[in-house]
């Protein structure tokens, strides 16, 4: 294992115990995420055709809102202080991207699969061809994770960091929530999701490789 991997995970295993002592996504976040997803069907009624149609993208929007959110907070919570003392150490600023980005897709994996349940019971959904999911799932999370870092870094580097997470987010956001679900419409109706595993496979390594490519400028740009 190199010197960049070593870094990488020692990063994430420090954001990982951080987020075990806090209990921020599975005592917090999730039940507002649960709650959320039953709020949308006692507003519709109970059409439970229109509910299992429209299911799977309600759990994908609030996945990715919720999960932003999530990512977002834990990018934010290292202090200036905490991010010299990774400089003094010699961490890498691409290792210490990689390793937030490697937290966030664990700890949104987690937020995703306890809600899935919620989503299945709520909405009763078509289950045709769910095992894909073993790929949606992970593309999809890892992609809201790094996005939510990349813009995490950005709210560091940047004054007015706040101001522009939303506008960087919501259009990088875009092909994530079209491509998971319109690859769970494409099970329901029995046609190939190849394209849209590509689309999010390469969403994924466009942040990545922004994401390490834009580490060393973003952390100089924040002391």
């Amino acid at each position: 294992m190199t010197g960049f991997w070593r870094q990488a995970l020692a990063v994430a295993g420090r954001d990982l115990v951080g987020e075990i002592r806090s209990g921020e996504v599975l005592l917090v976040t999730a039940p507002f995420g649960g709650v959320a997803l039953l709020l949308i069907p006692m507003a519709i009624g109970t059409d439970r055709p229109l509910l299992a149609r429209i299911g799977p993208g309600m759990y994908w929007v609030v996945v990715l809102l919720f999960g932003i959110l999530v990512a977002l907070r834990r990018s934010a919570a290292e202090s200036p202080s905490q991010r010299d003392q990774l400089g003094l150490l010699g961490i890498d600023p691409a290792a210490r991207f990689t390793g937030q980005g490697l937290a966030n897709t664990a700890l949104l994996g987690l937020y995703a699969g306890v809600l899935a349940p919620v989503a299945v019971a709520l909405y009763d959904p078509d289950l045709a061809g769910w095992w894909w999911m073993a790929l949606v799932l992970p593309l999809t999370v890892a992609g809201v994770a790094l996005l939510a870092t990349v813009a995490g870094r950005l709210v560091a580097a940047l004054d007015s960091g706040p101001a522009l997470v939303p506008l960087l987010v919501a259009p990088l956001a875009v092909p994530l929530l079209l491509g998971a679900t319109q690859a769970l419409e494409g099970l329901r109706l029995g046609e190939s999701i190849l394209g849209w595993l590509l689309l999010l496979a390469a969403v994924d390594l466009a942040l990545a490789v922004a994401g390490v490519l834009g580490a060393r400028p973003l952390e100089e740009a924040a002391r």
